[in-house]
């Protein structure tokens, strides 16, 4: 079925006629002979388009299209009148209508604005169902945790949504959020979004490590046709796509330093051009940036544009990780549980005691993500109404081996820090798995994310060959 179109038209025959075309056209049709009935209808019915005749017996076409309108702003009219002149059609236009023919009607040009008419609305209810999808679980309430630093991470997002609220010139500052992988990053973006004043615009995001340099430039300005060999057609980019929103940039640490120049251009001078354009053209965006590397250190290692990380840091939310938020692991634990059981129609089980000692225990180098998935595991292998601590698979993580040297002595710890040591063993396992992060983890017995924290914590992604290899 094409849609539903309801006509509203006294010639009985003209509206036979449309009817049998359309409906040969898997279109749903109704007819009414006067503009009342066909607007008694329009709750009922709920068509996706009214074709309506201009001159009714009674209430007349332009004040039945006035009425429609104010009932049902998004539904398409088109107008039909056997007197058709320019003033006319203007001021049917003027008035609403999406377009004028004029009798006799022809039937193809009828099905061809009808076909266009009720797809741009379908396109439309499409775009507003995602946008509430998008939008639902996007409350700060997603943010769960009880945990001092969580409880200020809410703190400063409610004062930076008021203070938003009341921003005169609508040029909403950049917000850097840093937390490791897993914290929970996107959801603070998309907290910002759809609790602000861009809450009914778009919200896009992009991830800067998922692209080549030169794809990411194209997919963030767009290009014109003939920029380069593959541009085959005029493109928008994700910039001018997110007009009115937010831009949500993650894993920003990634960017080349030729893409950092034109953000800063953009987070600047609010302009933005496509590839092989010469004109520039003004773009409101609201730009959030996330990263789990330490900018800063990037910065002072020339990684890292000393400006743009000033420019993107007005604000700066930082994400604890989940090994700092102590019984906040439980209370997401049971959100969590709660959650796959539902999906999978289960009662959803509950943890022992030493369950929750084994969850609270652990690491946790993936964060909540690791902590979510683990538990989707859990869910659908229970076997009964409880998770008990071997359901959950987990195993306690060695700290990594520190090689002793043959001649040494009690007490030489004392000119060496224990983050040294771990560093320097972080290093040794490297280099003898040929800089193979998955070979150096199995070989230290700890995991691949564990190992990447670890990495990123003493700064080694420096020291690393250019070619070093995540798996063999």
């Amino acid at each position: 079925m094409n849609g539903a179109i309801l006509i509203i038209e006294d010639e009985t025959v003209l509206a036979k006629n449309m009817r049998t075309y359309l409906e040969r056209q898997e279109y749903e049709v109704e007819c009414a002979e006067t503009a009342e009935d066909g607007i008694a209808r329009l709750e009922r019915f709920a068509p996706d388009a009214v074709v309506l005749d201009f001159n009714l017996p009674g209430m007349d076409g332009l004040q039945a299209l006035e009425r429609i309108r104010a009932q049902c702003p998004a539904t398409p009219v088109i107008m039909v009148t056997g007197h058709g002149s320019v003033e006319t059609a203007v001021e049917a236009m003027k008035a609403g209508a999406l377009d004028f023919l004029t009798k006799p009607v022809p039937l193809a040009k009828l099905g061809m604005l009808l076909q266009r008419a009720t797809s741009e609305r379908r396109k439309d209810s499409a775009l507003a169902y995602y946008r509430q999808r998008d939008g639902e679980g996007a409350d700060l309430s997603t943010l769960r945790g009880e945990s001092p630093g969580m409880l200020r991470l809410h703190a400063l997002l409610r004062q930076l949504l008021r203070s938003e609220e009341q921003l005169r010139d609508g040029e909403a500052p950049a917000v850097l959020v840093r937390g490791e992988t897993g914290t929970g990053k996107e959801l603070v973006a998309r907290a910002l979004h759809f609790n602000g004043p861009r809450r009914d615009k778009p919200f896009v995001e992009l991830n800067c490590a998922a692209l080549p340099a030169q794809l990411l430039e194209s997919e963030l300005f767009g290009h014109e046709r003939g920029a380069f060999t593959d541009a085959r057609e005029r493109k928008l980019g994700l910039v001018e796509t997110a007009e009115g929103g937010t831009l949500f940039l993650d894993e920003i640490g990634d960017m080349e330093q030729p893409l950092q120049a034109k953000l800063l251009k953009l987070l600047e001078e609010r302009t933005v051009r496509r590839l092989g354009s010469v004109r520039e053209q003004r773009v409101d965006v609201r730009i959030v940036a996330a990263t789990h590397r330490p900018l800063d250190q990037l910065v002072r290692e020339g990684r890292f544009r000393a400006d743009l990380y000033f420019r993107l840091r007005v604000v700066q939310l930082e994400l604890p990780p989940l090994r700092e938020r102590g019984d906040d692991v439980l209370l997401l634990a049971r959100h969590f549980v709660a959650h796959h059981a539902a999906r999978y129609g289960r009662a959803a089980p509950t943890f022992t005691p030493q369950a929750e000692s084994a969850l609270r225990g652990h690491a946790w180098p993936g964060n909540v993500r690791e902590l979510r998935n683990l538990l989707e595991q859990a869910v659908l292998l229970a076997r009964g109404s409880v998770i008990d601590a071997e359901d959950l698979g987990l195993r306690s993580e060695p700290a990594p081996p520190v090689e002793r040297s043959g001649d040494s002595v009690p007490g030489a710890l004392g000119s060496r820090t224990l983050p040294e040591m771990e560093r320097e063993a972080l290093v040794q396992a490297l280099a003898r798995a040929g800089w193979n992060v998955s070979r150096a983890a199995r070989d230290l017995g700890i995991s691949r994310d564990t190992l990447r924290y670890r990495i990123d914590k003493h700064g080694l992604g420096a020291d690393m060959p250019p070619d070093f290899r995540e798996t063999r």
